[in-house]
């Protein structure tokens, strides 16, 4: 298999593997980047994995920043709040829980100076309850990523799902990364988001991985260069509907993103960066990496019966 077959079976025409050391550098430069963030800053978690008393308000009016605090100091909540004011929903986060009676003071304070016919939703999580649901995201995404790599061994060999289970850590890690660098809030939905894109960067991974199984029945000879042509154009087969996917998805997260609640809008946001950074993974991170696993076998270990593998 050639280049010149390569180039004239798919109108995809560039080699994606001899490029990988470009997106490798790009890759680790975030990763860098990230590593020193989360070292110096960490993440700014939400009070689902904090204790504290997250309040949002819904508003019949514009309300400005100064205005809540000034309910604040009249409802004698003297806690360190973080205030986000909008056009229709104030978020109000407390460090620590709101007992009652500083919750029903906040509650009639605001409506007598603001708006008497805001409505309220308090979610309050103690400590103990902060923890258990650090430690269950972080089982959950362990859980995902060890099913996934046992399904990628199954269904092809080892070296498929350790280059799969790499760009998911790797899709994962960037998108934690921008958070802790811009010091964006990470909850629960944050969470959801990871989940989200783990599955939806697998599939993308798969489907190439797919054709490369394929492309390979047909390769009489696999040298490392005869491997590359075969993953150049597994690539180049697959990238038309791999963009046409990821783009389809996209559109709907980017609305969600400037037209959702301020609710959704870190998942929405998440979701998106998930979106991006999987495609990426899948084209110019897994597929290299597989590549160069296959490459470090023994030329003796390679049987044509086997090209499956």
């Amino acid at each position: 298999m050639s280049s010149k077959n390569l180039s004239s079976s798919s109108k995809w025409n560039f080699n994606f593997i001899r490029s990988s050391k470009y997106f490798y550098g790009f890759s680790l430069l975030i990763t860098l980047a990230g590593i020193i963030s989360l070292s110096i800053f960490g993440l700014n978690y939400g009070v689902d994995f904090r204790s504290g008393s997250n309040v949002d308000v819904s508003v019949s009016k514009a309300v400005t920043q100064a205005q809540v605090e000034k309910v604040l100091s009249d409802a004698k909540l003297d806690q360190e709040a973080n205030i986000t004011a909008g056009n229709d929903r104030v978020n109000i986060r407390f460090p620590e829980v709101l007992t009652d009676t500083q919750s029903q003071a906040l509650q009639s304070t605001f409506n007598s100076q603001i708006d008497d016919k805001a409505s309220y939703e308090i979610n309050t999580v103690d400590t103990e309850m902060a923890k258990e649901l650090e430690r269950n995201a972080l089982l959950a995404i362990i859980v995902a990523s060890v099913g996934i790599m046992i399904y990628i061994t199954i269904r092809f060999e080892w070296r498929f799902a350790l280059s799969a289970i790499v760009a998911l850590l790797h899709d994962a890690f960037l998108v934690i990364s921008v958070f802790s660098i811009l010091r964006l809030e990470v909850n629960l939905t944050f969470i959801v988001a990871i989940l989200t894109i783990i599955g939806f960067s697998i599939n993308d991974t798969v489907v190439i991985f797919d054709r490369v199984r394929e492309n390979l029945r047909f390769a009489k000879k696999q040298t490392p260069g005869d491997l590359e042509d075969v993953v150049n154009k597994s690539i180049s087969q697959t990238m038309t509907r791999s963009l046409g996917t990821v783009f389809t998805v996209f559109i709907a997260a980017f609305a969600l993103l400037i037209l959702g609640s301020e609710s959704i809008r870190m998942f929405s946001l998440a979701m998106v960066l998930g979106l991006l950074f999987g495609t990426y993974s899948s084209i110019f991170i897994a597929s290299p990496l597989w590549l160069a696993l296959r490459n470090k076998k023994k030329p003796s270990a390679v049987k044509p019966s086997k090209a499956t593998n």
